[in-house]
């Protein structure tokens, strides 16, 4: 028996990617396939667009409730033994999904991802994509998840169950929510492989640098994140030296990013990296490893910094 595959892809104005990243899903050479479009209220052209596919697809329309919604809702309206959420900005490649599907076939696993790449869209028109990130067979899984290893979520499949254990998408999350549900999907005791191959693109478009406002959602959505993961690992019973370290060295980069927004919280922060790893040292460049290890954390920052800024009048000459 071939057991049926769903990709949910959740929609809010993706009206210029929604078409090639719908293509692709009708292209994967794997069958049977079902393709679920969640429309998250948007006001361009998407619904029209998901609307021309007609039975080939099935969708669902409402309010903007967020994305998390719209993937959980898609899981609801599902079938397939196995799910792929592909955000409606990425796409496919052909063998993709039957590449996934074997391997969690022959390997009994619970989750399975693969190698993938960014394509970048320049505002001068220009496309072009990078080098394929390497996902890499990890170790630990969740030990790699705590400490920021992370996947792009396209380049993942996953069985339905695995799905169902994690408790789904957290809709409380403005940001980090792939992140967060990946780590779910581990703390639930999955088994996660890697298939080496790159299958899956991953767009990136539009300002390079994040806005203030998105900024603040992006910090504050990992903090709870990483507060709700330490809160899940001591009640399993993993609060483990190996996870304490892992679990440092997000919170070390949490702390890096609130240094200038926020000295309070940056204090506070750095003060759990030392009560989680009271040994802790940071894995950046040689330059920041060693102002750290001779002056300490707001030094290193300071010197980070400056070179930040030295950077970018270079490259505004």
């Amino acid at each position: 028996m071939i057991n049926l595959v769903s990709v949910i892809i959740p929609c809010y104005n993706a009206a210029r990617w929604l078409h090639e990243s719908i293509d692709s899903c009708l292209a994967q050479t794997f069958r049977p396939i079902e393709i679920i479009v969640v429309d998250d209220g948007s006001i361009d052209d998407s619904l029209a667009i998901i609307q021309s596919f007609g039975a080939q697809i099935r969708f669902e329309t409402g309010p903007n409730r967020g994305g998390n919604h719209a993937r959980n809702r898609g899981f609801e309206l599902s079938q397939g033994e196995y799910i792929q959420f592909l955000d409606a900005d990425d796409y496919l490649l052909p063998d993709k999904i039957a590449r996934q599907v074997r391997f969690l076939e022959e390997t009994g696993a619970d989750a399975v991802y693969g190698d993938w790449r960014h394509q970048y869209h320049e505002p001068d028109g220009r496309v072009w994509q990078d080098d394929v990130h390497i996902s890499g067979d990890q170790e630990d899984v969740l030990g790699s998840l705590l400490a920021g290893w992370w996947v792009a979520p396209v380049g993942l499949l996953w069985r339905r169950k695995a799905v169902l254990a994690s408790g789904g998408w957290d809709e409380s999350l403005a940001a980090g929510q792939d992140r967060d549900f990946f780590q779910s999907v581990a703390l639930a005791g999955a088994d996660i492989r890697y298939q080496p191959g790159c299958h899956s693109i991953y767009r990136r478009y539009g300002a390079v640098t994040v806005s203030t406002g998105n900024r603040q959602k992006w910090l504050d959505s990992h903090l709870k994140i990483l507060q709700k993961t330490e809160t899940r690992l001591q009640a399993t019973g993993r609060w483990t030296p190996a996870y304490r370290q892992a679990l440092a060295h997000s919170y070390f980069h949490l702390a890096r990013n609130f240094f200038d927004r926020d000295r309070t919280l940056h204090q506070h922060l750095y003060q759990k990296v030392l009560e989680l790893d009271p040994h802790f040292s940071p894995q950046e460049s040689s330059l920041y490893n060693a102002v750290y290890a001779g002056l300490g954390f707001a030094a290193a920052e300071r010197l980070a910094g400056i070179l930040r800024q030295a950077r970018r009048l270079n490259s505004e000459w």
